[in-house]
């Protein structure tokens, strides 16, 4: 027997109660409390539910006892109890994919299980979601004669380029569809499905946030050689803003698609785990830890350094670009998304394949 999640439970668990109040809505309606009797089994080792659960009241105990079965009794075994309340009931329970653990009530309690997928995409959705002025890559024209070929050069200079092939840049220059836009257009609508990445031939636009108010907020003016939009495709998300002609011009447009074929998949390289605890024992490599820092104390890997998503364009700048950096979460849509910036600004960065569910060893 289930029944709807309060919110103000939902609130108690990380990380659900860092979503934003649209997101947080969606995921509390999509969340049922069951209730287990004492001595029944949640889940198994080897278990791959891609569930992420969570005790709301009773106790838990969590055996490390590879091969439990519903009849193997998990008392006096290694392993831990987890209570509801408790610091630790604030996390999913051994939260690896396949489960390298067994947990089994331990007394009558009630418990929810979280679509893993579906919680890590709302992550993704909230933290890509703000526009920073220094995230426009935009070029300076000295004449409106010299734009034609300003937007061009620009795009090969750009550090976000030098990791495309050379092949893909030139499909990617093919595909695109040139849009004439009249002053005032609005090629962007904040809401809405992204559906094209773009980058300014000729003229002028800016980027603003409509306000709790209604009144639309001016973050950013971008101009020729300028490129915007790849947010919403990184993460599947919606648009996080709006963005507006000032000027008549000409825009350059790049399907979803052909985006994620020519541009998002050439700048990521994923490593196995063993790949790249290889890299960081071997000091060539250093771990960041893209999710929250509630997180990161919890399951954090030794030695990582813990920069969340959200903050990731700020403290970007702080990196040293003559290292290496792994990055990780826990399924890698965060860590993919924050590898595609990284990258954008000229620093290697690699992602953990199958983020730390999938991770075998500590």
């Amino acid at each position: 027997m289930s029944e709807p999640i309060d919110k103000t439970v939902l609130k108690n668990f990380v990380p659900a109660n860092s979503l934003k109040a649209e997101n947080f809505d969606e995921l509390a309606g999509k969340t049922f409390v069951e209730t287990v009797s004492a001595g029944e089994v949640i889940f198994k080792a080897g278990d791959n539910d891609k569930k992420a659960i969570y005790i709301v009241e009773g106790q838990v105990e969590v055996s490390s006892i590879e091969s439990a079965s519903e009849n193997t009794e998990v008392t006096g075994t290694a392993g831990y109890v987890v209570e509801a309340g408790t610091e630790k009931a604030k996390h999913a329970i051994a939260n690896r994919q396949p489960r390298k653990q067994t947990a089994k009530a331990k007394t009558d309690c009630s418990l929810i299980r979280i679509d893993s997928d579906l919680l890590d995409i709302l992550l993704t959705w909230d933290q890509l979601s703000g526009i920073e002025v220094s995230d426009i890559h935009a070029a300076d024209s000295s004449s409106e004669n010299d734009e034609e070929a300003d937007w061009m050069t620009s795009i090969l200079q750009s550090k976000a380029f030098l990791q495309v092939p050379p092949a893909n840049i030139q499909t990617m220059f093919m595909r695109m569809q040139e849009m004439p836009v009249k002053a005032g257009t609005e090629v962007i609508k904040q809401g809405e499905d992204g559906d094209y990445y773009y980058i300014i031939k000729q003229g002028k636009c800016k980027v603003t946030r409509n306000s709790k108010t209604g009144t639309p907020l001016t973050l950013a003016t971008i101009s020729v050689g300028g490129s915007f939009g790849e947010e919403a495709l990184l993460s599947d998300a919606k648009r996080n803003a709006n963005v507006v002609m000032e000027t008549s011009g000409s825009l350059m447009r790049l399907s979803k698609d052909d985006f994620n074929e020519l541009l998002k998949e050439p700048m990521l390289s994923w490593l196995t785990g063993e790949e790249a605890d290889a890299m960081v024992n071997e000091g060539t490599a250093i771990w960041i830890d893209v999710r929250l820092e509630s997180e990161h104390k919890d399951s954090g890997m030794k030695g990582s350094i813990n920069i969340p998503l959200i903050t990731l364009r700020i403290k970007a700048a702080t990196l040293d670009t003559k290292k290496k950096y792994i990055v990780y979460c826990d399924s890698g849509r965060r860590s993919s998304a924050a590898a595609f910036l990284l990258s954008e600004r000229g620093i290697d960065a690699y992602c953990l394949k199958g983020g730390l569910v999938e991770r075998t060893g500590d």
